[in-house]
């Protein structure tokens, strides 16, 4: 049934490797990192590159892979305490201890913005400039109630120089919500209803690249990359809470190299 779904919905191409980065047009010193579910040292719901303390993992296999993560990226790591809130911090402030957020911007080009998924929508941020970065975890809640447009102010640049990349999320085909989060989206803005495919029953397949690319579009933001995989039907390459309930968790991080 899987083959036959991927094969009608034309998948891209499988990921090979721990790691890949974004295609999208940004500064040559933005540099971005995604890991994907393979090359780490978790076993068995978390097999393999598990980057999720929260998640029921042996602690020091996440701690091994987080470690194996941070040898590709230049700058330590700033990762969240994510709740599905909109409260953007300073990446430089969550270094310590994770702080409760669910986005992190930099300026600074001392540290990298991290949010962890398994079918949630991360997504990375610059300028045209490539002055600041930012990472955003946008899960439906996040994403209704404005991380999206709280991260973009925070950023602190016009938004028409702002890009965004979308990394990899459930896709439209696997997303089956209810009525609760149509109306989260659409009371009041019927333009938000044609992301929303009704299935019967008061249920909806709902397309929450297509919902973050017209928040995006709100603010003023119009260069928009990525958002084509789908983490639930590409289970070689990607953690899916939605698929498999217990599971690891992907980062996705950005972060500014600096020009010596």
């Amino acid at each position: 049934m899987h083959n036959s779904l991927s094969s009608a919905i034309h998948l891209p191409s499988p990921i090979s490797g721990s790691f890949f980065t974004a295609n999208w047009t940004a500064p040559r010193h933005v540099k971005t990192l995604m890991t994907t579910r393979n090359g780490g040292i978790s076993s068995g719901a978390y097999h393999s590159l598990n980057v999720g303390t929260h998640v029921g993992d042996k602690p020091e296999h996440v701690a091994e892979n987080r470690a194996y993560v941070q040898t590709q990226v230049p700058v330590p790591i700033a990762y969240l305490q994510q709740m599905h809130s909109t409260i953007v911090v300073q990446a430089a402030d969550s270094i310590a201890a994770p702080l409760n957020a669910d986005a992190s911007v930099d300026a600074s080009g001392k540290v990298a913005c991290a949010v962890m998924t398994a079918d949630c929508l991360p997504v990375l941020f610059c300028d045209r400039a490539g002055t600041v970065v930012a990472a955003a975890h946008a899960g439906w809640r996040g994403l209704a109630d404005g991380v999206l447009q709280n991260t973009v102010a925070a950023m602190g640049v016009p938004t028409m120089e702002i890009m965004a990349y979308f990394a990899p999320a459930i896709g439209a085909e696997s997303f089956e919500v209810g009525q609760d989060v149509f109306d989260a989206f659409c009371t009041g803005n019927h333009a938000a209803e044609r992301m929303f495919a009704p299935i019967g029953g008061g249920k909806y397949l709902a397309d929450i690249y297509g919902l973050a690319r017209l928040i995006l579009q709100r603010e003023g933001v119009t260069q928009i990359f990525g958002g084509e995989h789908c983490t639930v039907l590409e289970r070689e390459t990607f953690f899916s809470y939605r698929r498999d309930g217990a599971t690891g968790r992907m980062a996705s991080i950005i972060w500014l190299e600096n020009e010596a």
